[in-house]
């Protein structure tokens, strides 16, 4: 798909590689952060809370950063090469979840800044949500494009996805969760028609 060697080798990924990658790390801060005396509901809350800002994290950077095309050809490459190709080939289940080389940069980056905010006892539950949060967001994206999806939220997330793909680009940022869509105001015209 590219002529570049190097970035279609790094574009692919299995699908359960950031499974096997961040599980691990997700693990050890938790126990990390149990050792440091964060009790069941701090944890749980700290970690609600992560999730919740992956949600916006995954609208945001969706909305913002990938379908951004900029006037010039390195920008328009660039789109290409970090999103537009999942646009022109969305069943390539190679390039469905997110690079390593990509979410761990972020990962790190999230880390910190949350770190920063929270400090270093209890970024480790909020950092555990937001990943978790990320991971559903992977597995979500592949399952909606490669396996049946059979119960009625699922088939409702693959409604919204594949609306997203094939009817209104320009809205329905969301993949693993239409929240921010709803609040923001962006599920699109045929949500507009329905209510209408």
């Amino acid at each position: 798909m590219f002529a570049t060697g190097w970035i279609e080798r790094v574009s692919r990924i299995h699908p359960a590689t950031p499974f096997v990658f961040w599980l691990p790390v997700l693990a050890a801060l938790s126990v990390r952060a149990v050792r440091s005396g964060v009790g069941a509901p701090l944890f749980a809350a700290l970690a609600l809370g992560g999730v919740l800002l992956w949600t916006l994290t995954e609208y945001t950077l969706h909305r913002f950063v990938f379908h951004y095309v900029g006037p010039r050809p390195w920008q328009r490459r660039l789109h290409f090469i970090l999103h537009g190709v999942h646009h022109d080939f969305p069943d390539d289940a190679d390039r469905l979840v997110m690079p390593l080389g990509i979410s761990i940069p972020l990962g790190a980056a999230f880390y910190v800044l949350l770190r920063a905010a929270l400090g270093p006892v209890l970024v480790d539950p909020a950092f555990v949500g937001l990943t978790l949060g990320y991971l559903a967001y992977d597995g979500t994206h592949y399952a909606v494009h490669h396996l049946p999806m059979r119960s009625r939220w699922a088939r409702r997330i693959k409604r919204h996805h594949m609306l997203h793909h094939h009817a209104e680009a320009g809205a329905r940022w969301g993949v693993s969760s239409p929240l921010w869509d709803w609040v923001f105001g962006t599920l699109g015209a045929r949500s507009r028609d329905r209510r209408a």
